[in-house]
């Protein structure tokens, strides 16, 4: 755990560095902390296979992208759905098309 934060910590804490995001923006290294924090706390680890959230609290703290995935989830069709979408919207063309003709 300690060499893992130590060079997770050398990444951002060089004297003097910012750091330019892709947008422009500059932070410093102390800005950056609570991310590599975070990222720290919710990372699945080899030793206990379950992350520091997880074994300190006995739960681990959705993240953005937890909520996007269970959006996705619910937004998404199964196949079974996809399917018979495509069929459905099979059958709408060929009966426009016999209308047409």
């Amino acid at each position: 755990m300690i060499q893992t934060m130590k060079d997770k910590m050398r990444i951002f804490c060089a004297y003097g560095m910012e750091y330019k995001d892709h947008e422009g923006y500059t932070h410093d290294w102390a800005t950056l902390l609570p991310a590599v924090q975070l990222a720290y706390n919710t990372s699945q680890h080899s030793t206990t296979g379950k992350s520091p959230s997880l074994v300190e609290k006995g739960w681990s703290p959705l993240l953005p992208l937890d909520h996007l995935k269970k959006n996705l989830l619910n937004i998404l069709p199964t196949a079974n759905e996809f399917h018979n979408m495509g069929k459905r919207d099979c059958d709408t063309a060929a009966k426009c098309i016999a209308e047409a003709k």
